[in-house]
């Protein structure tokens, strides 16, 4: 957003310079990007006289001129120089522009140095239009009136010295693309009065000819209202000078004065309107209507555009004239010759606009404005002060107004609580300091109820209210002061359980080799209903790309995804594990955190000891039951295999208490490995952290030490049970036997196999169990040890229906 000091202060009555201004828009948050000093510049170019021109006497092109200049200013002392000059024009008698040796010429990109032409010195040079970047005439040096004040800066003589200040605008802050939204917030810094704005309604002489439409699907939400009137007998031609000076200060290429007016209210008042020239519409109706497939549009830019179905547009019986909030067409635009115009001035909604403007690749001021959200009740306002100008620049005679549809209710209105601004921002600000800054910005006070202003759809809380009064009371006035110091005793916790628990899963997967990923939460469709997911209600509405269009239901598509990548480098043996969030729902809740450990390869590098061996599902069990055990869960669990389908069916397991799910681990299943092209073999388990039973003591320090001075016992136990039974059967039902006695038991042995069927019968197999026992009141005698022996082989031989091995 550019504007110039002078366009600001039609606005806003202030002494203040440029640089105050500048740092104090700034310090409110529109940061200045630029300022463009005419000064500096052209500040050396002054006014001085021709005393003599002779020709030169070694060229006939060229004259030398005896120079009248003030290097000092009017009221300094007079310097003749010698100048040759090339210019036809240049003549005894002439006021003209003088630049001084040492001067840069903008127009020419160099620094002038002392020359010599032919033979003859010259110091300075007079100076054209295009050499000072006014205009491209070359023709001829600057001819001024005889009585231009001699010495004066050309600038000033000129009314150029006028900064330009360039803005950054914030998505949030639509009204700072006006001129006086910027001298609103300077005014309610304190920095000056913002002036009044005369909206002086234009009665209308006449009925307006041409009638407005808002097709009825789009009144709801892509045009609420649309209104204008004619003019007639107006004279378009050249806008005024001061309108020239400041649209090409800001960039903006002076056309004609209709067009300018237009421009000049876009970056005035962030109040876009277009221009028809009612002699080249079609019919009497100008109708807001989605466009047709097959309709074209060529726009005021020169290019023709191939319009959507749907496409917001305005039409008259031939077809679309404008598209609607972006830019109008060539069609219907004004020219030197037109006559009778329809000035436009309508609200779109600004989704439609950003969405259309998209996807035609169509770029304008008007477009910029509307798809941030411009004022909806400044639409008839901005209709009566253009149509003001237009009559005092072009004359002529204005219509009644016509109209359909109405600015849309933005009314709401917010509690403001002084004591928040401490809460939120740190700063103490009196309420009767809070008030007057809000109603300053246009907010109307009710109390300490605030209702934000038409021009403010970003307000919408009490924290932009906060928000609003820090910045116009400046952070630079927040003071450092240290944390106030807590009571004494045990500071509460800052991490709560399951923060806890991830930084618990996170280490102990570390420690046992895997090295950590961290992928994105969206994962291509495909992937989400291998495991799962893949359904719409976890769809992202507007995808970064195609493989990012859902929510993960699991962790394992991203390690999967990572291992795939690394084989496609040569990386073949892989430890990868994630800690993070799984998505079971779009909704807010319908998340769970879940640590994953994924296993490719071999168990070893290769070495001379034949270690190396191919990761088993026992490694993914053994795993997952170690960081189950750093999370404090249960030694005692159940291992089932009604596993996801994800896993192999055979060769995967799910830990759980009960119906509560805590772990499951396994080799993926081949037809996901070759989803992923994955080369084998690959286990994994994956940990419900929520699902882990929280401890029964919640204390802050770790319990005590039990631990028994008495002598373990261990026994052995050899079973004949049928070869499908597995040995986890046989575990618990010993582990069972005695809970408090029995210490722990594992398999130590397991004969399968032709030998062993040869020896025990066909489908037989033998499991061999060491069962530690640990007692806490007393040794244990040949007796107990017996006893408890016996009933271990009763519960095993129950459980699985085999037989002790004699």
């Amino acid at each position: 957003m550019k504007f110039t000091l002078s366009w600001l202060k039609d606005h806003l009555e202030t002494e203040a310079s440029v640089e105050e201004i500048a740092d104090t828009l700034t310090d409110l948050g529109l940061e200045v990007e630029g300022i463009e000093d005419p000064a500096a510049t052209l500040g050396a170019f002054r006014i001085c006289k021709v005393i003599e021109a002779s020709q030169h006497p070694n060229a006939d092109r060229l004259r030398v001129c005896r120079v009248a200049t003030w290097p000092d200013g009017p009221e300094g002392v007079m310097e003749e120089v010698q100048v040759v000059c090339g210019a036809p024009n240049a003549r005894t008698g002439l006021i003209g522009v003088f630049a001084p040796v040492g001067t840069y010429v903008p127009g020419t990109g160099v620094d002038l140095k002392p020359g010599n032409l032919r033979g003859v010195d010259s110091n300075g040079m007079l100076c054209s239009e295009r050499e000072l970047e006014l205009s491209e005439d070359h023709d001829g040096i600057i001819e001024l009136p005889e009585d231009a004040p001699l010495g004066m800066r050309f600038i000033d003589y000129k009314g150029l010295n006028d900064p330009v200040i360039e803005i950054k605008i914030t998505p949030n802050r639509p009204d700072a693309l006006g001129v006086r939204g910027v001298a609103r917030d300077l005014a309610a810094r304190g920095l000056g009065r913002l002036k009044p704005l005369d909206i002086t309604p234009v009665k209308g002489s006449f009925p307006c000819p041409i009638s407005v439409e808002i097709d009825p699907g789009l009144k709801v939400k892509g045009a609420p209202h649309f209104a204008g009137r004619m003019i007639r007998g107006v004279k378009n031609g050249p806008s005024p000078a001061w309108m020239q000076a400041r649209l090409k200060a800001i960039g903006l290429r002076p056309i004609s004065t209709l067009v300018d007016i237009t421009n000049y209210f876009t970056f005035a008042l962030n109040r876009p309107l277009h221009v028809f020239d009612t002699d080249r519409l079609e019919g009497s109706t100008l109708r807001i209507r989605p466009a047709e497939e097959g309709e074209t549009l060529l726009a005021l830019d020169g290019k023709t555009y191939a319009l959507r179905a749907g496409d917001m547009v305005i039409a008259d019986a031939r077809g679309p004239e404008s598209l609607a909030g972006i830019m109008g067409g060539e069609e219907t635009g004004c020219t030197e010759e037109t006559v009778n115009v329809f000035i436009e001035s309508a609200y779109w909604d600004a989704i439609t606009v950003a969405a259309t403007g998209r996807a035609l690749k169509v770029n304008s001021d008007a477009r910029y404005r509307f798809e941030r959200g411009a004022d909806p009740a400044f639409t008839l306002p901005g209709l009566e002060l253009a149509t003001q100008m237009i009559l005092d620049l072009c004359g002529g005679e204005a219509s009644e107004v016509v109209a359909d549809g109405a600015a849309p209710d933005t009314s709401r209105a917010y509690k403001l609580n002084p004591a928040r601004l401490i809460s939120l921002v740190g700063m103490d600000i009196p309420e009767a300091e809070q008030i007057r800054s809000l109603e300053a910005l246009g907010f109307t006070m009710t109390g300490l109820m605030a209702a934000p202003p038409s021009w403010r759809p970003d307000v919408l809380g009490e924290a932009d209210l906060v928000e609003e009064v820090a910045r116009i009371a400046s952070l630079t006035r927040l003071k450092g002061a240290p944390l106030p110091r807590v009571d004494a005793g045990v500071a509460r916790p800052i991490l709560t359980p399951l923060q806890q628990r991830e930084k618990i899963a996170r280490r102990q997967i570390a420690a046992l080799g895997y090295n950590e990923c961290v992928s994105y939460s969206f994962i291509d469709q495909a992937s989400a209903a291998l495991f799962g997911g893949g359904s719409d209600a976890v769809k992202v509405e507007n995808p970064i790309s195609s493989e990012m269009s859902h929510l993960r239901p699991d962790l394992l598509p991203g390690l999967l995804a990572a291992a795939a990548r690394n084989q496609a480098r040569g990386f073949m043996d892989l430890a990868l594990f994630e800690v993070g969030p799984a998505f079971q729902g779009g909704e807010p809740g319908e998340q769970h955190v879940q640590a994953a450990g994924l296993l490719i390869g071999q168990s070893a590098p290769r070495d001379p000891f034949a270690s190396r061996r191919p990761v088993d599902v026992f490694d993914a069990k053994a795993d997952a039951e170690a960081v189950l055990a750093a999370l404090g869960a249960p030694a005692r669990v159940q291992i089932t295999r009604k596993t996801a389908s994800w896993w192999h069916p055979g060769r995967s397991g799910l830990i759980g208490l009960g119906p509560n799910m805590l772990a499951s681990f396994g080799e993926v299943h081949p037809r996901v490995l070759n989803a992923f092209g994955l080369k084998g073999p690959a286990v994994a388990f994956t940990i419900l952290l929520a699902n882990i039973p929280a401890p029964k003591v919640k204390t802050p320090t770790r319990p005590a030490l039990v631990n028994s001075d008495l002598q373990p016992v261990e026994r052995d136990f050899a079973f004949v049970v049928d070869a499908r039974t597995e040995a986890l059967t046989a575990v618990n039902a010993a582990q069972g036997a005695d809970k408090m006695l029995i210490a722990g038991v594992r398999v130590f042995d397991q004969f399968t196999g032709e030998k062993a069927e040869a020896q025990m019968g066909e489908g037989k197999k033998s499991i061999g169990l060491t069962v530690r026992l640990q007692p806490s009141d007393k040794t244990l005698t040949e007796a107990d040890i017996e006893a408890v022996s016996k009933k271990i082989i009763e519960k095993v031989t129950k459980a699985t229906g085999g037989t002790l091995r004699s």
